[in-house]
């Protein structure tokens, strides 16, 4: 059944695999959530950028108005073939969502983030108004709308959703996604993914470790994750991932903090072996298409 479904890569190779398929299933939706600055917008940003790479068309509705242009483009992201949207409510967010999913002319939508689309009832309310579940309401009814509409026309709609503490919590995780349970019911991709680390070079930080967790997969066995390396300005790390997925698949030696592939050094510490790849992307590739003969995952 893999063979069938439609990927959109993610920007990431360890994250491809984990999700077993390649990628992000097309004609689904996927929900990213993870706490503030984890990298759901960059990690979004990067899938966008492979999208357009394969000819793609994509579209961001931005209603947390907080989209920055410059740093989508350093991404890779070809910032005049997107369509963004800034909506000023809820409603009006999920009904650009629908009509571009109707139109079939895009190929992905993301919406940034589920948090941000306060209902129209809201907006208009006074401030101590108290509205419980207008918000979940507004999600259940949209999704119901749009999942048949999305596998018709084979788009990919990716919500990025933030964490909130469930309050009261004993047992168990405390943590919950905004916007009621229709998200998590509809999604056929979920993704966690946080922050772990800093990397540093000189004692400058020049980037973040991530992790990234396959909550839930409908397309793929799930409970997978993925770590790899987001640098400020760049994005994900390619060349960071393929030396660490080379040395898990035995592809690249490590021997102290000496990297070697096929018996040649490539550089002291990673960093030094993230730049020889960056210098050789021919090498690089040949590692790369290995890790993923070896993972059974074709590009």
């Amino acid at each position: 059944a893999a063979e069938d479904i439609q990927v959109v890569s993610t920007g990431s190779l360890g994250l491809d695999i984990a999700l077993g398929v390649g990628g992000l299933p097309r004609g689904r939706v996927v929900e990213i959530y993870g706490p503030e600055s984890s990298g759901k917008t960059t990690l979004t940003l990067q899938v966008i950028a492979e999208l357009q790479k394969i000819g793609g068309t994509a579209a961001f509705i931005d209603a947390e108005h907080a989209l920055d242009v410059q740093y989508a483009s350093k991404l890779g992201v070809n910032v005049p073939e997107l369509l963004i949207s800034q909506p000023d409510t809820g409603e009006q967010a999920l009904e650009i969502t629908d009509a571009l999913v109707r139109s079939g002319s895009v190929d992905m939508i993301v919406i940034d983030s589920v948090a941000a689309l306060v209902p129209k009832a809201e907006i208009e309310g006074e401030m101590g108004d108290s509205l419980p579940g207008l918000q979940a309401r507004l999600m259940s009814q949209a999704l119901r709308k749009l999942t048949g509409t999305i596998k018709r026309t084979n788009c990919l709609v990716i919500f990025i959703n933030q964490i909130r503490m469930k309050i009261g919590v004993m047992f168990g995780n405390p943590e919950t996604t905004t916007g009621g349970n229709a998200l998590k019911f509809y999604a056929s991709v979920r993704l966690d993914i946080r922050r772990i680390g800093s990397i540093k070079k000189n004692d400058e930080v020049i980037g973040n470790e991530t992790r990234v967790k396959v909550v839930k997969n409908k397309v793929s066995p799930p409970f997978r994750e993925a770590i790899f390396d987001i640098l400020y300005g760049e994005g994900i790390s390619r060349q960071g991932e393929i030396i660490d997925l080379g040395v898990q698949a035995k592809i690249v030696d490590k021997a102290g903090a000496w990297y070697s592939y096929n018996g040649e050094k490539i550089g002291q510490g990673k960093d030094n072996a993230r730049e020889f790849l960056r210098e050789n992307p021919e090498i690089a590739r040949e590692i790369e298409n290995r890790i993923r003969e070896s993972l059974g995952v074709v590009a």
